[in-house]
Parts: C-alpha cells; sequence; structure tokens
C-alpha cells in the first residue's frame, strides 16, 4: 500500500512507516545471522571466523548496491510527492538498468579476485579454502541482493514499508530450513549455508519484482518512457553514486578493520563476528528509521513543505536517540548471554573479548543513530556529498585511530576508536545542518 508522508500527523506517519522496515530488515539480517549460529553450533569456531570475515565483505559489497538503491528510490519519492510521473517513470526506467549493470560487473570481478580478496583479509591459512568455498557461492547471489535492494527501496519511496517485509518474512523462514537441511541432513558444511542464503535472496528478489509489475502498475514507465531512460541519467547517476560511495565507503572501514581483527588470531576473529551480528540487530531499528526519515525529507521536499520538515526533524532524533539509549541499556545488561548464543560452549578467551567489544561500542549507540538521522537527511535534500564526507570522518578516524593505537593497547583500541569516529561525524554534521538551515531561511524553501 502505497503512502502520501507529506500529510497527517508526523511522529505516527514516521513510525508506522518506519517499523515494517525495521522488521523486514531484521529478517534479512537473519539470513547471515541463521548462516553464523547454525554453522557455529554444527561446524565449528574455524567455519564461524570464515562466515564473520565474509560477511563484513558482503556487508561491503551489498552496500555499494544498496547505496545505488537508496540513492535513486530518494529521487524518486521527490517526483513521487511532487506529483511528476513522468520524471519519475524515466528515474526507475533509468536507474533499473544503470544498476542492473553495475551488479553484473560487481558479480563479475568478485568473482575472478576471490584468491587476492582472501589475502587482503588477512585469511589465517588454515581458513582460506574454507572462506574461498563461501564466497563463491555467496557472491553467485549478487544479483538476487540487487533485485531484492532495489525493489525494496522503490516501494518504500512511495510509502509502501509492507510488501518488502512479508517477502523477506517468507524468506527468512526459508533460509533457516534450508540451512538445517543442507548443513545437517546433506552434509554440504559451509557450502550449504551459502547456497540456502542465495536461493532466499533470489526468491526474495524476484518475487517483490513480480509484486511491484502486479500491484504497482503505477510505477510501470511505459516503453517510451523506457526508451528515454538517458534522459534522468545524469541526475540518477549524481544520487545514487554519492550515496553509494558515502554506503561503501563506510562498510569499506569495516572491511579494514576486519582485517585487523583478523591479525590478532582466530578467537578474535570468532568473537568480532558475533559482535558485528549483535551490532546489526541493536542498531538496525536506528539506521531504518533514518532511511524512513529520508523518504519523508525527499517527499516532502518534492512539495516545499520546509516547515513540516523541520518539525519532522525535531521529533525524528528525540526517537531515535531515545529508543537507542534503551538498546544501550540492554545489549550492557546481556552481554554475555548475546555472545554465548553463537557458540555451543565458547571458550573463556572468546567470552571475554566479545563481552568487551558489546560494552565499548554499545554503550555509544545514540551517536550512531544520530548519524543514521543526517545521512538520511543530506540524501533526501539533494546534497549525499555531505553524507559521503560525513561518512569519510568516521570511519576514515576509525580506521586512523584503530591502526595507530592497536599496537600498544591491543584489540581494545579497535573498539574504542568506533564511538569516537561517530561523535566526531555527529559534531560535523550539526555544523553542516546549522548551516543548512540558515540558507533555508533565507530561501525560505527547499532546492527541488
Amino acid at each position: 500500500m502505497q503512502k502520501d508522508l507529506t500529510e497527517g500527523p508526523i511522529l505516527s506517519r514516521l513510525l508506522l512507516f518506519s517499523l515494517p522496515m525495521t522488521a523486514a530488515n531484521i529478517l534479512q539480517q537473519c539470513y547471515n545471522l541463521a548462516d553464523t549460529m547454525i554453522v557455529g553450533r554444527f561446524i565449528g569456531e574455524d567455519a564461524l571466523a570464515s562466515v564473520g570475515s565474509a560477511y563484513t565483505l558482503m556487508v561491503f559489497i551489498t552496500s555499494i548496491l544498496l547505496g545505488l538503491s537508496l540513492g535513486s528510490s530518494a529521487l524518486v519519492a521527490n517526483y513521487f510527492g511532487a506529483g511528476k510521473r513522468e520524471k519519475m517513470h524515466t528515474t526507475i526506467a533509468s536507474s533499473f538498468i544503470l544498476i542492473f549493470l553495475l551488479s553484473l560487473i560487481i558479480t563479475i570481478i568478485s568473482l575472478l579476485s576471490i584468491d587476492w580478496i582472501i589475502r587482503a583479509l588477512n585469511t589465517p591459512y588454515e581458513l582460506e579454502e574454507m572462506l574461498k568455498e563461501y564466497l563463491f557461492w555467496i557472491f553467485l547471489g549478487l544479483i538476487g541482493v540487487f533485485l531484492t535492494n532495489y525493489f525494496s527501496c522503490l516501494l518504500r519511496s512511495v510509502g509502501d514499508s509492507v510488501t518488502p517485509l512479508v517477502m523477506l518474512a517468507i524468506s527468512a523462514v526459508m533460509n533457516i530450513f534450508l540451512d538445517l537441511y543442507f548443513i545437517i541432513n546433506l552434509g554440504w558444511g559451509i557450502a550449504g549455508a551459502a547456497i540456502a542464503t542465495i536461493i532466499s535472496q533470489y526468491f526474495t528478489g524476484f518475487g517483490l519484482m513480480i509484486l511491484t509489475l502486479v500491484k504497482n502498475k503505477n510505477l510501470i514507465p511505459s516503453f517510451l518512457e523506457i526508451a528515454k531512460w538517458r534522459k534522468e541519467l545524469r541526475r540518477v547517476l549524481s544520487y545514487s553514486l554519492l550515496t553509494s560511495a558515502q554506503q561503501s565507503v563506510m562498510n569499506f572501514g569495516i572491511l579494514m578493520i576486519q582485517g585487523l581483527v583478523n591479525s590478532f588470531g582466530v578467537s578474535v576473529m570468532a568473537a568480532f563476528a558475533a559482535g558485528v551480528k549483535i551490532d546489526s540487530f541493536a542498531y538496525l531499528p536506528t539506521q531504518d528509521f533514518g532511511n524512513a526519515y529520508s523518504f519523508f525529507i525527499s517527499q516532502n521536499s518534492g512539495k516545499g513543505m520546509r516547515e513540516r520538515i523541520m518539525r519532522g526533524t525535531r521529533s525524528a532524533i528525540l526517537i531515535s536517540t531515545l529508543f537507542s539509549l534503551f538498546i544501550s541499556f540492554l545489549v550492557n545488561l546481556t552481554a554475555p548471554w548475546l555472545i554465548g548464543i553463537f557458540f555451543s560452549s565458547p571458550s573463556d578467551e572468546i567470552l571475554s573479548i566479545g563481552i568487551s567489544y558489546l560494552r565499548v561500542e554499545g554503550t555509544f549507540y545514540a551517536l550512531i543513530g544520530i548519524l543514521f538521522l543526517f545521512y538520511g537527511y543530506f540524501r533526501a535534500d539533494g546534497r549525499p556529498s555531505v553524507s559521503l564526507v560525513l561518512t569519510i570522518i568516521s570511519l576514515g578516524l576509525r580506521v586512523l585511530l584503530a591502526y595507530a593505537f592497536s599496537p600498544l593497547f591491543g584489540y581494545m583500541a579497535i573498539w574504542a576508536a568506533i564511538p569516537i569516529g561517530w561523535a566526531v561525524a555527529d559534531l560535523a554534521a550539526l555544523i553542516f545542518y546549522k548551516r543548512n538551515l540558515r540558507k533555508m531561511k533565507e530561501n525560505k524553501s527547499f532546492d527541488n
């Protein structure tokens, strides 16, 4: 069901729109969570460490495709809010062709570069073959990742966050059952986990595409509009590539951290793999709330509703901060149990490392929650370059501090660098936001 976010109570609209997005992405995270838990319990710690390294890499690659989809969908939402149907259709055609071709190129490059990737990640020798087998299958599923992210973002841009939720719920359950069947019954090992994941991804991607074609005919361009796809290509590129750069730079920094983590051995790798999964769930709601807020900004910007946007911004910051503080409390309280669920019998060393990670980073989730809002704000306001700058500040500082101080303080320096990067980026974002606010007051409207 499509929703106009330019009307009605702001807070309830934002929450009702964002909740299905959060639920959908939690289910999407279940793909890798199921792999991690089942692999850790039924194959072993070496396999868990391999899946953990692959997860960080896949988050990076997926972020490129997600960024492209988020960027183009912000433009679609703007045209939808403004009622510019022809421009919206041409943008949809242009973005689909562009992102599909880029997904194909990324798939080919990834498959050809597996050996180099494994070496670049500082993978311990004993894990190389296992990781190579897992990555081969996962890379074959990248087109499914593209379809899932593209059509999820497209539907959300016009206010439909329920349809992606339904499809991802079905595929998450499918993934868990396939994981158990392939690993336990067929004995396919780590390859079984990867195959289960890509089957579920393709099911979701093609399912969303079919539902869009059948139930959302107002989003389908005519042949004439498809033929004009190059007309909007320049603007789609400006939105999509900068947003993709912002998303991928953010996760490339995490990938560099993964390489540093790997240098500390299998125990730190396994603990970090579990901690990152918990992070993914802990601040996922604030990340999705930031994306929902971005679509809200885009639609209202299309109508030039500046005062409504300002009220929405105040409400969004309050909700994100309160929720993040609550999650920080829960994560600190339950850290030993959260790490323990990923292992049948975790060693004291892994448990200690994992708990230290969660208690250092988990205390400061409010900082990343606010940063997600700023990312969404500048992307929707037609300034994705600012989001990119903020990401470079956050991740650049994190990587710099981690590599500079981990030789002196060990892995604890890696953990501490993360919230420091968030805090500095938030401060920079506030400066950009206040400067932007002054310009809006002078111009009395948003640029369209």
